[in-house]
């Protein structure tokens, strides 16, 4: 079985998700599941079924996090030295060819990718296309939208 990879700084926010589930959710939630059941019949208590399900997500939730923290590779990328290559953990500035907007991404890897948060995912296309190539360097990639062309304006780990 191989080992996901992920960066030093996304394990420890799932870390943190984890111990935060275990402390805080789900003392919570088994006082919200007695409190519901303080009210009485069991069959027509809707607080009780909605503690019961939080609680059903809160379990699987951790679980899951716990096998894949188990199981990751933490990879620490202020210990790399590609230079200016873009590998694995890099943050990478990139300036669209056809708009002229700018964009910067991180590379990580697939159990903390967030678009929202410009973290994509090292199987991604952008990421594949960007593996490999250096500050300067121009690319294409095939978006879900169309063939897209950037250009990289820098690349540098943190």
């Amino acid at each position: 079985m191989s080992r996901a990879p992920i960066t030093k700084a996304g394990s420890e926010r799932l870390r943190a998700e984890l111990e935060r589930l275990k402390s805080v959710d789900r003392p919570r939630i088994i006082a919200a599941i007695a409190e519901a059941r303080a009210h009485g019949d069991l069959k027509e208590n809707a607080e009780y079924h909605a503690a019961r399900e939080l609680q059903s997500f809160t379990e699987g939730r951790i679980a899951q996090l716990e096998a894949l923290l188990s199981t990751a590779e933490v990879i620490d990328v202020t210990q790399l030295n590609p230079g200016n290559k873009v590998v694995f953990g890099a943050i990478v500035d990139l300036e669209d060819e056809d708009s002229g907007a700018a964009v910067t991404y991180q590379i990580v890897g697939d159990l903390e990718a967030d678009i929202k948060h410009h973290l994509i995912a090292v199987s991604s296309p952008i990421a594949r296309a960007l593996i490999g190539k250096i500050s300067g360097d121009s690319f294409e990639f095939t978006a879900p939208n169309g063939v897209k062309h950037y250009e990289i304006i820098g690349v540098r780990y943190e």
